[in-house]
């Protein structure tokens, strides 16, 4: 008899080892020939979370605001926990920070993110090229009052980096190990099962702070519980001579780093409609309950609502420098004292530092707007560095060669002067800048027409002329 319940035993023991094996087993690949096989696991997939869904939907009511979007840095994000393992590290994620990054990149364009985290690179950069020493591989014309001349190194009159209007800053300041634990055990002959749960917590303490007047806007203060579980068998007695000791379990916890970020998400969120006074709630109730699968979808594939910055720019934020000549003009109206500006996009014919002539990047503009003209109304906008600040004499003199420049090169390409007119300059009297995007200030903007073939001559592009009727309009609003 006893014989008999040892093999039995033996035989459990086996069946339930291979069974575990099958569990563990993993596939394997050998890259090349001598080496050992190295286990493959599951591919790379998007870091999902419960918040996917709440994003999407804050994101799309942020956007459907059609406002330009608020532009938000990330200071650090700590841990203030102070728990730490010889054996495993720190307890909680040291990139909360990065965590809160992500966050506002799953809002995609309805906010600008602005790098204040770890600026080395563009800090080295920009003394590069304060010392002369940048280039991009071409030659660059520099104006100045003894003639323009071409150097190789970029140049670099200040500006180019994009203020922020507010930043996060915070920490994770509470871990609690086993708040609420409980379970059973059984056992007989030293066989025994044993099934037990546990629970902790994590907290986070975020705000976000007025970048101008280092007043803090809104705080949150959010906890997490975690849910933990443990099942097991174990024998450990003697058949006849011979002692068996067979442990048979498993083990289970939610993943604690994934619900510090689920918690930093929503505490982005909750901060963010402080700012853009769009309200959160209605889409919190998106979050999947307790127990409810997490949608596998990312934020960005759920999204239903273009953000403004998204058409033609891949989601750049509308506030960021363009490249290639185009930018995103303000709307709004009349603004200050060079009086109303063009709504929509215009694109933009840059102008170098004094220089009344187009360089080669502009004249490949010109190309462009041209061949635009022949199939509908084109706005423009002429641009020059925001370091230019000459008395309202030479400013002005200096505007009207620059669209008599422009309206020139127009002409060669089959504008007729006739269809170029001018609907903002500034006044001859107004000094101040008005800045297009970092580093650039507006000196003028026309608006090109279909090409009339032998149309009215060319007026003149002096200051007589820039106080034409359709400019005087624009002047008197």
């Amino acid at each position: 008899m006893q014989h008999r319940i040892r093999r039995a035993f033996v035989l459990a023991a086996a069946v339930a080892t291979l069974a575990l094996a099958g569990c563990v087993s993993a596939p394997q690949q050998r890259f090349a020939p001598n080496e050992a096989p190295v286990v493959l696991g599951p591919s790379v997939r998007d870091n999902v979370t419960p918040m996917e869904a709440v994003l999407a939907c804050y994101a799309d009511h942020i956007a459907a605001t059609r406002r330009p979007p608020v532009i938000i840095g990330v200071g650090d994000v700590k841990d203030y926990t102070g728990k730490y393992s010889i054996n495993e590290g720190n307890a909680i994620t040291q990139g909360g920070a990065l965590m809160v990054y992500s966050a506002l990149g799953k809002l995609g364009g309805a906010v600008s993110i602005a790098e204040r985290f770890d600026p080395v690179i563009a800090e080295r950069e920009l003394a590069y090229a304060d010392r002369r020493q940048l280039g991009d591989g071409r030659t660059h014309q520099l104006g100045g009052p003894n003639g323009g001349q071409n150097v190789p190194w970029l140049p670099y009159f200040g500006g180019t980096i994009n203020k922020s209007d507010y930043f996060i800053v915070g920490g994770i300041t509470e871990l609690n190990y086993n708040i609420n634990s409980g379970g059973a055990e059984f056992g007989v002959n030293q066989v025994g099962v044993k099934a037990r749960t546990f629970s902790q917590s994590v907290s986070i303490d975020l705000r976000i702070v007025d970048t101008k007047s280092l007043m803090v806007v809104r705080t949150v203060s959010l906890t997490k519980q975690f849910n933990g579980y443990e099942v097991g068998l174990n024998v450990f007695r003697f058949f006849g001579s011979k002692l068996y000791d067979v442990d048979i379990g498993a083990k289970g916890q939610e993943p604690v780093q994934m619900g510090v970020r689920a918690a930093l998400e929503e505490g982005v969120v909750r901060l963010m409609a402080a700012v853009t006074q769009v309200d959160h709630r209605p889409c919190m109730t998106m979050r999947p309950g307790g127990g409810e699968p997490i949608p596998l979808t990312p934020a960005a594939e759920l999204r239903k609502v273009d953000n403004p910055g998204d058409a033609a720019t891949g989601g750049a934020a509308v506030t960021s420098p363009v490249a290639q000549g185009s930018v995103a003009v303000n709307a709004g109206g009349a603004g200050g004292a060079g009086g109303a500006r063009l709504t929509g996009t215009a694109t933009q014919v840059p102008f170098d530092f004094g220089a009344t002539t187009l360089g080669g990047s502009s004249l490949a503009l010109i190309d462009q707007i041209a061949g635009a003209a022949k199939k509908g109304t084109t706005d423009i906008v002429l641009v020059a560095r925001d370091t230019e600040n000459w008395d309202a004499r030479k400013r002005d003199e200096l505007t009207d060669q620059r669209i008599a420049a422009v309206t020139s090169a127009l002409a060669n390409r089959g504008v007729a002067p006739g269809a170029i007119s001018i609907t903002w300059r500034p006044d001859a009297a107004d000094t101040s800048i008005h800045r297009d995007g970092p580093g650039l200030q507006e000196i003028a903007k026309l608006r090109i027409g279909s090409p009339v073939v032998g149309g009215a001559a060319p007026s003149s592009p002096s200051a007589s002329s820039a106080s034409s009727s359709a400019d005087g309009a624009v002047k008197g609003d």
